[in-house]
């Protein structure tokens, strides 16, 4: 596991920020999913998918995975949540999180076959499914977090990614779509609705493809001048951006950071600048002492025009203009 990946899912698996994306997701916002109401579940996705009879089991690893328990109407809803996360687009993530899906799905249909072990009377049906004609499955929601601070340009469902648009064909394929919040998504209205640092984070990647905006945002939001090491370390990580990041009292000032950053890329700017400009100058001086020299040999007689203007790279006219030498006349 890289960094990134390792330091992405310590900070989705935070129980507040996973509940900020996911009521950011279905709910708009309104705290919804609420910390204490969520279970971490393994990672691993083991089943067996096809029925009773088969052997071979597929493994697969998520990001993170809870069980939410969400009141609705006084009745609690269980579902269960799992968030990928990705520093790098994936154009093969609808694929992905459908395996993801029905595993879990393929999971709970194995442990309810476990419950076959116990005296109870089924069918021929039910035993050869697995599953007993009252079973319900929990609902399964994966949502993709893009840490990237370009656009996701990727498929964003299987028929996406499918070698037909034939729409009377389609009907009979199922689709699958994707989740997704990525930060270029997000209108910047939108960060308002998040109740966590998480909405910080992805503010932060949208406006750190211009300085200027991101040193606007980091002034505006004081949140930005109160982070915890933690969320700084992390955007340090996944933009790139080299911030020193000093702390004091346990948070980082990241809009001084910004701050400090431009400075010295202003300073570095200028200190290239002018050595570029000396550099230059240096070679046009060249330039015109050799240019000199050539229109001296030519007034002597020891060059022909045509010889000198070739060494100088222009043409004769070009030569005879810049020396200001007068043509021959034969």
């Amino acid at each position: 596991m890289g960094r990134i990946d390792a330091e992405t899912k310590a900070f989705m698996s935070d129980p507040a920020r996973f509940a900020d994306a996911f009521n950011y997701l279905i709910y708009g916002g309104r705290p919804v999913i609420q910390p204490g109401d969520l279970k971490p579940l393994d990672t691993a996705e083991l089943a067996i998918p096809y029925g009773n009879s088969a052997r071979s089991p597929a493994q697969r690893f998520r990001d993170v995975l809870k069980l939410a328990s969400v009141m609705r109407d006084e009745k609690a809803i269980y579902v269960v949540l799992g968030a990928e996360n990705q520093a790098k687009v994936h154009y093969a993530m609808p694929v992905k999180d459908m395996l993801y899906d029905a595993l879990n799905y393929a999971g709970q249909v194995a442990k309810k076959k476990k419950d076959f072990q116990k005296p109870l009377r089924i069918t021929d049906e039910e035993y050869l499914s697995g599953f007993r004609k009252g079973d319900r499955l929990l609902p399964v929601i994966t949502l993709v977090i893009y840490f990237g601070a370009s656009e996701w340009d990727a498929p964003m469902s299987i028929h996406e990614m499918l070698s037909t648009d034939d729409q009377e064909l389609l009907r009979f394929v199922p689709d699958y779509r994707i989740n997704l919040i990525a930060p270029m998504g997000v209108p910047d209205e939108d960060f308002e609705k998040f109740r966590t640092d998480f909405g910080d984070v992805l503010q932060f990647i949208k406006a750190s493809v211009s300085k200027t905006r991101l040193l606007q945002i980091t002034e505006e939001n004081s949140r930005f001048s109160q982070m915890n090491r933690e969320t700084a370390e992390l955007l340090n990580l996944v933009t790139d951006e080299k911030l020193k990041l000093i702390e004091k009292e346990g948070k980082v000032d990241m809009c001084q950071a910004i701050r400090e950053l431009r400075e010295e890329s202003i300073a570095v700017g200028l200190k290239r600048g002018i050595a570029e400009g000396r550099l230059q100058g240096r070679a046009e001086g060249i330039a015109e002492g050799s240019l000199n020299t050539l229109a001296s040999l030519v007034k002597k007689n020891r060059l022909m025009v045509q010889e000198a203007a070739e060494e100088a790279g222009m043409t004769e006219e070009e030569f005879l203009e810049k020396t200001g030498i007068k043509p021959r006349l034969n």
